[in-house]
């Protein structure tokens, strides 16, 4: 028995059991939505805030502060995906049920679809009953830029750019995670994007120490992001879509998020990019989708993508499963 080989995703499982494991946990998040005290991840960015204010406490030259880095985000990371491991081998020695038990409730605490709707579709509501202090006030509270006085067409863009993106992060990310590697995968991807919101900044503090951050959780969301954008793309304006991936992806800073927003807004036909402030300066962003202008129907529409998304996933999973099945 060993902790070195994740025990849960497909090749333990197999499709069928795979696909009841991202059903349930897909379900569960439905039904329950975020956990509203104790979430793991609450305890876990306390842990990981310790480790960086003990670890990142002097300025030193960069590479040895992205080793710094490397070192702080293994203590932080590792444990929890060797616990996961363990859990999962422990698991699977009794049932392979259990495996898909542990699978689902991982994936429960890791995915964010129902409180991405829950946090996002309040925004189209004030936009509509054309209440901006409201309408602000709640897009602040998931972006970044200033919207101290946007009126509705930038509340309504920063919205549509957080449905689509964080759809990748926070939701398809975790479900291709569960089918590779099972619970511990989705551990490590949900522990590395959270350590990377937290210590991928570009600034005096974090330029070093979060380096390693940043980048691990580019390649752990490299090939999920790819396949959000096609899932997207299928389920809009195709060919608007496919262009825009083509053309405009490769202008955003964000190697993921290009691709996602890009294929995400040609298909739903909306702009999206452009210009934002950011602590009192206006940044010059590329230009992403085609058509119109982002309104309130459309931060609907993009939550609404999103949501299809899910299930052509969990159809495909399915499907799998039937597949494997008859082959087998």
């Amino acid at each position: 028995m060993t902790l070195s080989v994740p025990t849960g995703g497909v090749t333990d499982l197999g499709w069928s059991l795979v696909a009841l494991a991202a059903l349930a946990g897909v379900l569960l998040d439905r039904l329950l939505g975020e956990v509203p005290r104790w979430h793991p991840l609450v305890g876990f960015g306390r842990v990981a805030t310790a480790i960086e204010h003990a670890t990142n406490r002097k300025p030193a030259a960069l590479a040895w502060s992205r080793i710094v880095g490397l070192l702080a985000w293994a203590i932080a990371v590792l444990p929890f995906v060797l616990a996961a491991s363990w859990f999962a081998t422990a698991t699977h020695a009794a049932s392979a049920w259990a495996v898909v038990a542990l699978d689902a409730v991982a994936l429960y605490f890791a995915i964010g679809a129902r409180s991405l709707h829950d946090h996002i579709a309040p925004i189209a509501a004030a936009l509509r009953a054309a209440d901006l202090p409201r309408a602000r006030a709640l897009a602040s509270r998931i972006v970044s830029r200033d919207l101290s006085e946007a009126v509705d067409e930038p509340i309504a863009r920063a919205a549509v750019e957080s449905a689509l993106e964080n759809g990748s992060d926070a939701v398809f990310a975790p479900l291709f995670w569960l089918v590779v590697a099972g619970a511990p995968g989705v551990v490590l991807y949900r522990l590395a994007n959270t350590l990377d919101a937290m210590w991928g900044y570009r600034n005096a503090r974090f330029a070093g120490f979060g380096w390693a951050a940043a980048r691990i959780d580019d390649v752990l969301n490299w090939i999920p992001a790819r396949l959000t954008a096609m899932s997207y793309a299928l389920l809009g304006h195709t060919t608007d879509a496919l262009r825009c991936w083509r053309r405009q992806a490769p202008q955003w800073s964000s190697p993921n998020a290009g691709p996602v927003m890009a294929a995400g807004a040609g298909s739903l036909r909306v702009q999206l990019g452009g210009t934002a402030r950011y602590e009192g300066v206006d940044e010059a962003r590329p230009l992403l989708g085609t058509g119109k202008p982002a309104s309130a129907a459309d931060i609907n529409r993009a939550l609404a993508l999103v949501s299809r998304t899910v299930w052509l996933w969990l159809g495909m999973l399915g499907a799998a499963a039937v597949i494997s099945r008859n082959l087998a």
